[in-house]
């Protein structure tokens, strides 16, 4: 029997380029759609599609002004990033990190495994509904994108 933590047959024979081809393609994918939304400013009309939902009912949906806090997040602005969609760069930072854990199990040359217990999943559910309901109340004004 295998033991949880060797490295699986197929991944730890191939080359370490290889291991590393799709991180660092997603990567490039990553950084080039970055480098897109900090050149072209979403806050200026014309650029981007409007969200359908708030198109249609005129709420703001979780990821209303995610556009606008990656453009913050490029230019360095992390305070106007979070006013925009704090849970949008909450995703950037937590992708970030499981872009990490992957390259570093790649070298190595372990699969990469994310199975997040069902009590966090839900628990992020809940808080991005939560988050959705209290920025479309009208007190909360300062959690508009």
């Amino acid at each position: 029997m295998q033991s949880v933590n060797a490295p699986s047959p197929s991944v730890s024979r191939r080359t370490p380029a290889a291991r590393l081809a799709v991180p660092a393609g997603l990567l490039a994918a990553a950084v080039g759609a970055f480098a897109y939304v900090g050149a072209v400013d979403p806050g200026e009309p014309g650029h981007y599609p409007v969200c359908p939902l708030l198109r249609l009912t005129g709420l703001y949906c979780p990821g209303c002004g995610g556009l606008r806090s990656a453009h913050a997040v490029v230019h360095g602005d992390l305070l106007t990033a979070l006013q925009a969609n704090a849970p949008a760069v909450l995703g950037y930072a937590v992708c970030a990190v499981l872009w990490t854990a992957w390259v570093v199990r790649a070298v190595r040359g372990r699969p990469m495994r994310f199975e997040p217990p069902a009590a966090l999943v839900w628990t992020a559910g809940a808080l991005l509904l939560a988050f959705t309901v209290v920025r479309n109340l009208p007190f909360s004004g300062w959690l508009h994108p």
